[in-house]
């Protein structure tokens, strides 16, 4: 038998193994997009001034504001507005 023969149950668990650890990779890579970034919390007056603006109607007005000052995108942005 040569020095590096493998049998083919320690070739089963390798394979094994290495495919354990791609897929726990891919899960944690999906985690980390999900997370988010630190960024700053909203200024106060433009908490205020998002309040007022979806007091009067002018939702997507607002999530335009949020957007322009934060950087968050359209869907985060329009949670915000929605949660004031």
């Amino acid at each position: 038998m040569p020095i590096l023969a493998i049998s083919t149950g320690g070739l089963v668990a390798i394979t094994a193994v290495v495919t354990i650890v791609i897929i726990y990779l891919i899960i944690l890579a999906a985690r980390l997009t999900r997370r988010p970034r630190n960024r700053p919390a909203p200024n106060p007056d433009l908490v205020e001034q998002a309040r007022e603006m979806k007091a009067m109607g002018q939702i997507q007005e607002a999530v335009f504001l949020v957007r322009g000052e934060t950087g968050m995108s359209h869907r985060a942005a329009t949670r915000f507005v929605n949660r004031l």
